[in-house]
């Protein structure tokens, strides 16, 4: 058994279980243990020179619930395993030796063949829970998915929540089970060959049950600002077990969880000016583990994802979004809030093709800064793609996927892009058959914070055009309202319903041919390019090792004319090209048609299509 896993909580070790917490200014520290239907028991702690407290129970056993008492008021444990009666009641103690793994012989993919899939447990299925996704596996193994990606699981107050507004950093919501319950489904998922990614947030706890401060006073920098208020004191010397708190969760999660890498919530939001950046540091424990490390961060800056040999902070990949926004700004036109900073052009999409993000150091006016680095030089795996995910569903008021605001042929066409550009793709929940169900933001805070969680996020939108009155914010769905939940879990029984199997199959198709043919996961940048085409379409070429590929897509339609660049008029073999998939096709809903003509080398896009020809 590890020694001392945790800097904090408790632990089960040889002679009972060791509880431990640092407490920087408190005067008496004990711990208050109830045995089943025994009295509770007083374990005495006793301070270090650093401010930690700790002592043994000599007759603790798993299951015990606990509190911590501080200066004679009883608080949760900060670094709680498990809250079985909420992030305000008391903790237990967990034997995570107690779980029989099944996965000794499991490896996982490689970045260069991840195919992502991002899931939120309580809404993924009817039931919300972690053992209900494990009936869903298989489908998502033949989907062609590689690893799912978990919205965070850190326990937050209420029922319900999207899981940013976690509070127990070490405690998997009760809401969606037992501990146990989290490793069976990750057990399960490695037996399917799907690797799992555990999103957590190291920027910001949520504003209900966050206990942090009784332990801590003054851990967070009211001076330094984040979108989520102070900034935690990272890099004060006199908050060092804040810190240590931290960077030893991904080990935890890794060590008795089997997580295989780990997405970082906004990680432009994590301030720290010390020598090593907590960044890199716990880039650093992730890797030693091993897993690997995803960050989501605003700025377009490539030293994120650059080695530490190169001045880098060394995760392994970064959400490009801006291949989201140019694609969703190419058929809605939406030009408010950040989609403002994007135009939707086709040479807007190219260089976003051909760099992995758009922003490489031109002014934002959404910023009114400038904004990015340059990223050509960059492995393409590094950069993680989608079309949609929990935000861009989410930042639409009444939870809209971008299916529901564009032509079904413009859907078809960016998925398939989507899935056979050379970049990492993330696929959110249920838009591989175009759900009908939204995405809306939902909470079960307090009624007193509850009242402001609903205020807030209806007047996010006041300077939208379509919220501009009072009346228009009003039919925003109340995120408190238990309907917001409800009305947006996947309804599995879709997938049996109008054309949304035969999306499913083009999704299928596509993922198959992307894990089958290498030409469309690269090693690096010398094997594509992507150019506009004269004709009004975009065109990305890539060579694999038997067979050349070429992309020819245009997401508005409208465009026909002669494909007269001798790049595509001169294929690697004399057979010249075959058409080996157009998103017009009838198994995929289509109307049979194809833009490219193969006699005349001409493109007809009347609708937005997307062909792949072979040769």
């Amino acid at each position: 058994m590890k020694k001392d896993l945790l800097p904090q909580g408790a632990e089960l070790v040889a002679e009972g279980v060791r509880y431990r917490v640092w407490a920087r200014e408190a005067q008496t520290v004990e711990a208050i243990v109830w045995s089943g239907d025994y009295p509770p028991r007083t374990v005495p702690l006793a301070r270090d020179a650093s401010d930690y407290f700790h002592g043994l129970d000599h007759h603790g056993d798993p299951g015990d619930l606990y509190k911590f008492r501080l200066n004679d008021h009883e608080y949760p444990d900060p670094a709680s395993r498990y809250q079985p009666e909420g992030v305000h009641g008391r903790s237990q103690v967990i034997d995570p030796r107690q779980f029989q793994w099944h996965d000794s012989q499991w490896h996982p993919p490689s970045l260069r063949d991840l195919v992502i899939y991002e899931l939120h447990i309580g809404t993924f299925t009817p039931e919300g829970t972690f053992l209900a996704a494990i009936d869903k596996l298989p489908h998502l193994r033949e989907l062609g998915v590689t690893a799912i990606e978990i919205m965070p699981v850190a326990d937050f107050a209420g029922e319900r929540n999207w899981g940013y507004d976690g509070v127990c950093i070490y405690a998997p919501a009760h809401a969606y089970g037992h501990p146990d319950d989290l490793r069976a489904l990750v057990d399960a998922a490695h037996g399917a060959g799907l690797a799992v990614i555990l999103d957590v947030v190291y920027n910001h706890l949520g504003p209900d049950g966050n206990y942090l401060g009784v332990y801590a006073p003054g851990y967070i920098d009211e001076e330094r600002k984040t979108p989520w208020g102070g900034a935690l004191r990272f890099d004060d010397p006199r908050f060092r077990p804040l810190r240590a708190l931290f960077v030893a969760n991904p080990i935890y999660w890794r060590e008795e969880f089997h997580i295989d890498g780990f997405r970082l919530d906004a990680t432009h939001a994590i301030l720290d000016e010390s020598p090593v950046h907590i960044l890199e540091e716990i880039a650093t424990a992730i890797h030693d583990h091993p897993a690997f490390a995803i960050a989501e961060d605003s700025r377009n800056d490539s030293r994120l994802i650059l080695p530490a040999e190169e001045n880098g902070i060394g995760f392994d990949a970064v959400w490009a979004d801006d291949f989201h926004h140019t694609v969703r700004v190419s058929n809605t036109h939406e030009n408010e809030s950040y989609l403002g900073d994007f135009t939707g052009t086709l040479q807007e999409l190219i260089e976003t093709l051909r760099n992995g993000w758009f922003y490489r150091g031109q002014f934002s006016r959404n910023k009114g800064a400038n904004r990015g680095s340059e990223s050509r030089h960059i492995p393409p795996r590094k950069f993680v793609h989608c079309i949609t995910n929990h935000d861009q569903t989410g930042n639409h008021a009444m939870g809209e996927r971008i299916h529901h605001s564009i032509s079904r042929e413009a859907y078809l066409a960016a998925s398939a892009l989507l899935c056979l550009t050379p970049y990492t793709p993330m696929l959110f929940m249920g838009q591989e058959w175009a759900a009908a169900t939204p995405f809306i933001f939902f909470t079960d805070h307090n009624d007193e914070l509850g009242k402001l969680i609903t205020k807030g996020r209806r007047e996010e939108f006041k300077d939208f055009s379509a919220f501009h009155s009072e009346a228009a914010r009003a039919r925003i769905p109340d995120p408190q309202h238990i309907k917001s939940f409800t009305d947006s879990k996947l309804v599995w029984e879709e997938l049996s319903e109008g054309k949304k199997p035969l999306t499913l199959e083009l999704y299928r198709t596509c993922l198959a041919l992307r894990m089958r043919e290498d030409a469309f996961r690269p090693a690096s940048r010398e094997t594509w390019y992507a150019e506009a085409l004269a004709v009004g379409a975009g065109a990305l070429r890539l060579k694999g090792a038997a067979s050349d590929w070429l992309l020819l897509f245009d997401l508005v339609g409208n465009h026909t004319g002669s494909l007269a660049e001798e790049w595509i008029c001169k294929p690697r073999t004399s057979d010249g090209w075959d058409v080996a998939l157009s998103t017009n096709e009838k198994r995929f809903g289509g109307n049979g048609a194809c833009a490219y003509d193969l006699l005349s080398n001409e493109a007809r896009f009347t609708l937005p299509e997307l062909v792949l020809l072979k040769s």
